[in-house]
């Protein structure tokens, strides 16, 4: 898959091409199965299929107060999207200037003079240009008067498709969302969050020094930047994979770097009256690691339990022990 960091970058006479837009975060199952089948029905009549996306997300320059958490960074949202079989990403770098742009500087700019779209796929709700003053009918006209044609694509439900899986107390009928990602990964269900999603729940960063506590107990822990990539769900303690994605000295260490099962603890350490909340890994009986300066990727599949304040250092380490023994029955078996 092709990826452009900005217009300039698209091949001068790429092209034809179906096109869609969207902010395309977590990549779930309503993505996939939209973008699946654009990738599908372009490669069917000739023409190349390119997702046209933001970043950093429109609602981050907009309201970044009030802008919700991302569910996936640039780089696993660009892995994500290339597994629906896509052969290309614009991947516009979203600023106000960018969101000034009348509708139809936009789309002339990126749709046709960029990507020569003969096919535009949106859905009913799409806004885009200044203000977002344009809207499906402004797409429709505009791809009468420019020569591409606009399609349609209805939202995609839980029951609608036939992946099988059901999400507990929501109704069939409820649409794929990142919303819905958001709402369960709140509430620490990573079980439910990964049947939107698809796949397990990610959370990406570089392994930063701690407290070293973890060590003294006999668990030593990578912990991760605050900065990582990917929603944080409720504190607790999950099990999970880790996966060592890139050495100290920035070398890609690619699929093949082996997953380790991990117990995952979220949140501020009560018991040490902590203040800052951290997300850092026990690799199940590895006291030999150094991932100081490594990016990892850590996937959630199951939480135990809540945070909880303990009486004594005694308590913790017992309890700490017991979610070891959980996460190796879980995972290793």
């Amino acid at each position: 898959m092709q990826v452009w960091r900005g217009v300039d970058q698209v091949p001068a006479g790429f092209g034809p091409s179906a096109v869609t837009i969207g902010n395309f975060d977590g990549v779930h199952r309503g993505h996939q199965s939209v973008l699946g089948a654009l990738a599908a029905d372009a490669r069917a009549a000739g023409l190349a299929s390119v997702a046209l996306t933001f970043t950093p997300h429109p609602l981050q320059v907009h309201r970044p107060d009030t802008a919700p958490p991302l569910l996936t960074g640039d780089t696993d949202r660009l892995e994500l999207l290339e597994r629906t079989g896509l052969d290309a990403v614009l991947l516009c770098t979203y600023t106000l200037d960018f969101a000034s742009q009348t509708p139809e500087e936009f789309v002339r700019t990126y749709l046709v003079d960029a990507l020569h779209a003969q096919v535009v796929v949106v859905g009913r709700d799409v806004r885009f240009g200044r203000g977002n003053g344009g809207d499906l009918t402004t797409m429709q006209e505009l791809g009468a008067r420019l020569g591409f044609r606009v399609e349609v694509v209805e939202d995609v439900t839980a029951g609608s498709d036939d992946a099988g899986a059901s999400v507990a107390d929501e109704p069939a009928t409820r649409r794929w969302s990142s919303t819905w990602v958001r709402e369960l990964l709140a509430e620490g269900d990573v079980v439910q969050a990964a049947r939107v999603l698809g796949r397990r729940h990610r959370i990406r960063g570089l392994v930063v020094h701690g407290d070293a506590r973890g060590r003294e107990l006999g668990f030593p822990t990578a912990n991760l930047d605050p900065a990582a990539a990917g929603m944080v769900p409720a504190d607790g303690v999950y099990a999970g994979w880790l996966r060592c994605t890139r050495a100290a000295d920035g070398t890609a260490l690619g699929e093949d770097s082996p997953a380790l099962p991990a117990a995952v603890s979220i949140g501020t350490n009560p018991t040490f009256d902590g203040a800052q909340r951290r997300v850092e890994a026990y690799v199940l009986d590895r006291t030999d690691l150094d991932l100081y300066g490594q990016e990892v990727v850590l996937e959630l599949v199951e939480r135990l339990r809540p945070t909880l304040r303990f009486s004594s250092v005694a308590e913790l380490m017992a309890t700490m022990t017991d979610d070891v023994d959980r996460v190796r029955r879980l995972l290793v078996g």
